[in-house]
């Protein structure tokens, strides 16, 4: 945890972020009262109701700080590269590392979801990093000159997914690679 003069230096909405990200990861949306994330951040409750106005929009602010790392994060590992296929593929390296890492606990917006009502706001907050990683998948298989981009775009959605279920349910930190080669032989031509 960070030191008090670090965390006194942050703004108040700094910290609840922090905290919420740090709680609601680990534990759920559910599971993790304002109270708790209060504490944790070390603000008093009214901050929380002055920042965000609800436990429910803190969560959609934590889940949009997190899709926001996520696609920086991508954009940035595909910056680097030439053609569409290294660059799709390039996606389930990342997410390989991301699996891999000591806190991995299953996607965050996969998770969440779960926890939310069909209805509610945060549901809609989840879709839209899927919406994005969608979009960015049919704009490359678009470049690749694949027979049905969105087909394919939706194909590797699927398989990234997959593979972040089966890494956190199942224990398979391989998932990603093994989604990888399917991705890979998709994107052969004929």
């Amino acid at each position: 945890m960070e030191s008090q003069a670090i965390a006194g230096r942050k703004s108040a909405r700094e910290r609840l972020l922090a905290a919420a990200d740090e709680l609601f990861y680990e534990n759920g949306i559910n599971l993790v009262g304002i109270d708790r994330v209060i504490e944790h951040a070390g603000v008093a409750k009214a901050s929380l109701y002055d920042c965000f106005g609800s436990k429910e929009e803190l969560i959609r602010a934590y889940l949009k700080g997190r899709a926001d790392k996520r696609q920086a994060r991508i954009v940035e590992r595909m910056a680097g590269l030439a053609t569409p296929q290294e660059k799709i593929l390039s996606v389930f390296d990342l997410l390989a590392e991301i699996v891999n890492g000591t806190h991995y606990r299953g996607c965050a917006f996969q998770r969440a979801s779960a926890e939310a009502g069909t209805s509610s706001a945060i549901k809609g907050t989840c879709e839209q990093p899927r919406a994005w990683l969608l979009s960015q998948f049919t704009e490359l298989a678009r470049q690749a000159n694949a027979a049905d981009p969105e087909l394919l775009g939706r194909q590797l959605v699927l398989l990234y997914d997959g593979a972040a279920v089966a890494a956190s349910v199942d224990g398979d930190r391989n998932a990603p690679q093994a989604a990888k080669l399917l991705a890979a032989q998709m994107l052969r031509p004929g």
